[in-house]
């Protein structure tokens, strides 16, 4: 193929908000019968690119060619007039109007000004029947299945543009069987010519089913290659930013004997989350999680910490049976949890450096025995000189204070229930330098006094410098551990890109 069959192309785009770069001189095209897979990890700029592409954004500069002509994409609707698609994860329709309502919203057919019914229920069966989905199009999508949901999404999509199809995430939320019908879909659609943009974490499926990869990071276009023509190894090369090296590797360190799990989990899963695993971590032991996005990290943290309820399996502590129903059960155990979204999920910003220090203990005390405004005070002034928290004041919001001190003030929260065993997900996502190098310090001292950590992060030398075993992640499954001269970054990157037999 060459370009005169790109049905869509952008050129050079660029594009900053507020003076930050979001897309940097990226290009990218979709063919002719091809499925082409866009990649990258947070922050990697490939929703911007889907908006671009559809209007829901300009870009400041570059240029965008539909069937190799320039135009300026005003809007969604005229991206739909230009022959372009989309459907996202969560899928975009009225699950309390029929099937066939969903397909045609907006332009039924009508006789005698009235919606033609029976015309629009033989249309919907017809269209979908080009799908092998032969189901009862009069009954309420919500009925159906998220798959179903999904194909009839693509079917409504397809029908309002018909030339290129964006898939955003589709596969999130389905089981293998439902993943294999919607790539049957997708394959069919290929070999009517439409070009598909395929956008997910799952490599395992971006080998299935792709022709062609696209990898963006940081805003930037790392690369484009034919899908068989890519290694797994390059393409996680490609998308960590960076290239295999022995120089990554840490120093050689003693081997330890393995000592008796404080906490360990048995055939622990959930469908459409995480495939069952085992899992248990010792006293003293930081047990660092790799993995892409999408590949289960955060999903096993909220399942450890009973944010999300495991479908099967066990848990033990001390040896003993324990049921984490909650994260009030996890915390009365002596969990903690430091979250991956500080601002959503971990701070309350309209609170003090006070207030948010004593909430989990307050939590875990129970509300009958609150505490004093003294205590509180006592509790904040201890953490913020220990953990060197920059605020003038305990009283200040601490929605003012820096990314990196909003970050040691949720580490100050768990650390003040005196927790003996802490999940800490994406710990230095997003801080300076030096509040960096001081929480890994901190890592590493707490593990020292004793302490059970299970550390996730997209940062391979930093899971390296602390881990003393390394669990690695695939596309939602527990696959393989790392431990002694095997944990590196090259080790990691390359037991990311190995085979797995199964997605969950």
């Amino acid at each position: 193929m060459n370009t005169t069959d790109e049905l869509v192309s952008a050129r050079d785009i660029r594009k900053a908000f507020l003076g930050y770069k979001v897309l940097d001189g990226v290009d990218f095209s979709v063919r002719s019968g091809e499925i082409h897979a866009l990649l990258g990890e947070n922050g990697a700029g490939k929703s911007t690119l889907i908006k671009i592409l559809t209007g829901v954004h300009r870009p400041d500069s570059g240029t965008v060619r539909v069937g190799g002509e320039a135009v300026v994409v005003r809007d969604t609707l005229h991206a739909q007039q230009l022959g372009i698609g989309t459907v996202y994860q969560e899928v975009n329709l009225l699950p309390n109007l029929t099937v066939a309502e969903n397909l045609f919203i907006g332009r039924q057919p009508r006789r005698f000004g009235l919606v033609d019914r029976k015309t629009m229920s033989e249309r919907a069966k017809v269209l979908l029947a080009q799908y092998d989905i032969h189901i009862d199009v009069s009954a309420d999508l919500a009925r159906y299945s998220v798959a179903i949901q999904q194909l009839v999404a693509i079917a409504r999509a397809v029908d309002l543009s018909g030339s290129v199809l964006i898939l955003d995430e589709p596969t999130a939320s389905l089981d293998r069987h439902e993943v294999e019908l919607l790539f049957s879909v997708m394959r069919k659609l290929r070999d009517r010519g439409l070009g598909i943009v395929f956008i997910t974490h799952f490599l395992d499926q971006v080998y299935e089913v792709s022709d062609r990869i696209t990898v963006l990071r940081n805003g930037r276009l790392m690369g484009i290659s034919p899908t068989a023509a890519l290694s797994k190894v390059d393409l996680v090369s490609m998308m960590l930013g960076r290239t295999l090296a022995a120089s990554t590797e840490r120093e050689k360190q003693p081997e330890t004997e393995r000592r008796e799990p404080l906490v360990s989990f048995s055939n622990y899963g959930r469908s459409r989350s995480i495939s069952p695993f085992d899992l248990d971590i010792a006293a003293g032991e930081v047990v660092g999680v790799a993995g892409l996005l999408g590949s289960g990290r955060t999903e096993t943290a909220r399942l450890l910490f009973g944010v999300d309820l495991p479908e099967k399996g066990s848990a033990t502590m001390d040896g003993k049976t324990i049921r984490i129903a909650s994260p009030r059960d996890a915390i009365r155990l002596g969990f903690g949890l430091c979250p991956e979204d500080r601002k959503i999920d971990g701070i309350i910003g309209d609170l003090s450096v006070r207030e948010n220090i004593a909430l989990a203990l307050q939590a875990r005390r129970g509300w009958l025995r609150r505490m004093s405004s003294r205590e509180q005070a006592e509790l904040a002034d201890r953490f913020v000189k220990a953990l060197d928290i920059r605020t003038t004041d305990i009283e200040k919001p601490v929605k003012l204070l820096s990314g990196g001190n909003q970050q040691k003030v949720i580490l100050a929260r768990w650390l003040a229930t005196g927790p003996r065993f802490l999940i800490l997900d994406e710990p230095t996502r997003g801080i300076d330098v030096g509040a960096h190098a001081e929480i890994i310090e901190l890592i590493k001292r707490l593990c020292h006094e004793g302490m059970a950590l299970l550390v996730i992060s997209s940062e391979l030398e930093e899971i390296v410098a602390y881990s003393t075993r390394v669990r690695v992640l695939r596309d939602r499954v527990h696959c393989q551990d790392l431990t002694g001269d095997e944990i590196s970054a090259d080790g990691i990157m390359r037991a990311i890109a190995a085979q797995t037999g199964a997605t969950a």
